[in-house]
Parts: structure tokens; sequence; C-alpha cells
């Protein structure tokens, strides 16, 4: 019987740690009810891009990617965007896919235009450029380095 109410202490101290990490977990991240301008961007690839990555201005968050569709007319990516309703973005900015790095993923960043229109929420972003392959470029490197010698 004293068994039993040890094992039921531990079980229950095992529980009240993990809702302690889920709950710390749960407020340290993004994760919640939605708030900002919604803005969408086509892009001609959106490789590594996950729902969720980061949209990002010098470096620093402002927004996640909250969707991605295919285009069915011309065959583009649709990246829809959620940022910070503190952000106030000219209608003439541009978005691309960037890299973290060699190891890391990808993500939006967004490069502020000149303009004094605003973007608003359900706007697109018109000046994009998709991700690029790197593997791709080492490869055509690689293979146009061995075609000068035959």
């Amino acid at each position: 019987m004293e068994n039993s109410f040890v094992e039921t202490l531990v079980g229950t101290l095992v529980l009240a740690i993990t809702g302690a990490f889920l709950a710390y977990g749960y407020s340290i991240t993004d994760v919640g009810d939605v708030t900002g301008i919604e803005l969408t961007a086509e892009f001609d690839r959106v490789d590594g891009l996950a729902t969720g990555s980061d949209v990002r201005m010098s470096g620093i968050k402002i927004g996640t990617v909250t969707s991605q569709t295919l285009n069915l007319n011309n065959y583009y990516a649709v990246v829809t965007m959620n940022l910070s309703d503190k952000i106030s973005l000219p209608i003439d900015s541009s978005a691309k896919i960037t890299s973290e790095g060699l190891l890391g993923g990808n993500y939006v960043s967004l490069t502020p235009g000149g303009s004094e229109e605003m973007l608003q929420s359900g706007d697109a972003i018109e000046f994009t450029q998709g991700s690029i392959d790197l593997i791709g470029l080492v490869g055509q490197a690689v293979f146009s380095a061995q075609g000068g010698s035959e």
C-alpha cells in the first residue's frame, strides 16, 4: 500500500513538472491569437520556407509565415504573412527568401520602400525574390569547370 502512495506521488510530481514546462514554452513563443496585418507575396520558389517561419526586417522578427499555397494560374508560390500591427510598410517594399546560413532554415526578409503610401491588411507585396538553390549553384560550378577540359 505504501508503494502505491509513493508511485502516485511521483506520478503527480512528473505531471506537474510537465505542465510547468508546457506553460513556460507557450508563454515564450508567439503561439496564440494572431494580431496585426496580413500580407501576401508571390515567389517563383520557396524551398526551405515553412509555415511558422520568421518574417524579418533588418534582422528583427516582425511577423510569421501563416500559410503557403500554389497559384494555379501562374504556378507561383503564394506566401501569406502576418506582421506586427506596429509596422507600417511602404507599398513599394520588397520581400525575399533568405537563408540563415548553410545549415539554418529560411525566412522572409522584408526591405521597406520609399513610398508615402502604406500597405494595408490584405494587400500583396509586388517585388519579390525567391529562394536560391545553393546545391544547384555548386553543381553548376563543378560541372562548368569540368566541361572546359574536354
